[in-house]
């Protein structure tokens, strides 16, 4: 039998119990969809965290010299007393810092945890949960900012100790009627009062988080209100991602020089980048790789065990028609093309059938949830794959249980 013939026949055959075949292919098109979405809402939030959520947090092109190591991880009780007997980020370091790269673009300081949160009143309007740093102007140039009104924190800020403030977008656009509006106004942070003196652009949200909710204030006007903080971190932009290796380097030789390290001392410190976030993120998704292929093995043998039972059924239901194809010269292998070819057929429209709802469901979870989410052609390839594949390997048996049939007691069968 050709296998154009044995594929019109499988299409026939399916075509006759549409509703029967649907209920077959369920349990593939439900897995082969869970594959799909699954692998696009990681794969979407791979690229988004090697992009919005790195730069938001730390700054492009940019690393860190730190108290504590980036970790968005729990550290065990040893880690967090070790970390607690380090020294805190001087301005001296920053210093040191900047003079050991003269081709950085910015070295900045900024207050670390604990972050105070704030109320900002104007007025008669208040907006709560705001975000208070202290900072030095190049923390501006490390994070990318660009200005909707006003204009920068500069040096004499920082020396003369001024009571002014660069705002997020939020506070001008919740308490103000624009960010024009709002600079040169007087808001209440705290208890403290502050000239606004810029407002940031709009940057948006990142998984839900807005990242415009925040008030920025000359370090030292910072510490004299809040106090200094348990961690300093001292933030370096340079030109070109190539060159942070290098400068990497060079700060931390500098660091063990100026906190007087011997060279058999471990670091007090640690200079870190983004990439302990995409790190902490891979070993995250690693492990969800790891559970989703058990869960879409379950939903595949489930489904490939129903395919096989409902083919066994075909084969019983007709038993007839078999003898009579056996009796005008159907041989083995024609009978066996037939069946498989149709359970093949079954799980791969199933396979079809749960990439668009994979591929749909990807759609709504982009459109209104946080959660980025991007169908890749690889993931699509291995879940048509699967359905294929289930067809072959559940439909082996009963194509071979067709083929055995003796045709003169399967033209006695009713």
């Amino acid at each position: 039998m050709p296998f154009r013939e044995a594929l019109r026949l499988a299409l026939a055959t399916i075509m006759s119990a549409k509703l029967r075949s649907f209920f077959t292919l369920l349990g593939i098109i439900v897995s082969v969809g869970f594959l799909v979405t699954v692998v696009a809402i990681i794969q979407g939030m791979n690229g988004y965290v090697k992009t919005n959520l790195t730069d938001a947090m730390i700054g492009t092109n940019a690393f860190q010299v730190r108290r504590s190591p980036i970790s968005l991880g729990l550290a065990t009780d040893e880690e967090v007393r070790r970390y607690a007997m380090r020294p805190i980020i001087s301005n001296d370091d920053a210093a040191a810092v900047e003079r050991a790269l003269p081709d950085a673009q910015a070295v900045a300081i900024q207050s670390g945890w604990p972050t105070p949160i704030a109320n900002v009143t104007y007025r008669n309007n208040t907006l709560g949960n705001v975000f208070v740093f202290g900072v030095t102007p190049a923390y501006q140039v490390v994070q990318d900012y660009k200005f909707a009104a006003g204009q920068p924190l500069t040096e004499t800020d920082v020396r003369g100790r001024r009571p002014v403030a660069v705002v997020g977008f939020d506070i001008a656009d919740k308490l103000f009627a624009s960010p024009e509006t709002a600079v040169g106004s007087i808001i209440r942070v705290g208890g403290a009062e502050f000239t606004i003196k810029g407002v940031i652009a709009k940057k948006g949200k990142t998984l839900g988080q807005s990242f415009d909710a925040f008030v920025l204030a000359p370090l030292p006007t910072f510490e004299a209100i809040w106090g200094r903080r348990k961690t300093t971190v001292v933030s370096v932009k340079m030109r070109d991602p190539e060159m942070i290796p290098a400068a990497m380097d060079r700060a931390q030789e500098v660091m063990r020089i100026a906190h007087r390290l011997r060279p058999t001392e471990p670091d007090d410190f640690t200079v870190d980048k983004a990439d302990a976030l995409v790190t902490f993120w891979k070993n995250l998704t690693s492990l969800l790789f790891a559970v989703v292929p058990a869960v879409v093995g379950i939903g595949i043998v489930v489904g490939g065990i129903v395919i096989m039972n409902i083919m066994l059924m075909a084969v019983n239901e007709r038993t007839h028609e078999i003898g009579i194809r056996k009796a005008v010269g159907a041989r083995y292998k024609d009978i066996q093309r037939q069946f498989l070819v149709e359970a093949v057929l079954l799980s791969l429209m199933g396979g079809l059938l749960g990439v668009a709802a994979g591929w749909a469901l990807a759609q709504m979870v982009a459109e209104f949830s946080p959660l980025p989410a991007k169908v890749t052609l690889w993931s699509v390839g291995v879940a048509l794959a699967l359905g294929a594949g289930t067809g072959i390997l559940f439909g082996v048996y009963p194509a071979s249980r067709a083929a055995r049939l003796d045709p003169i007691a399967a033209l006695r069968h009713e």
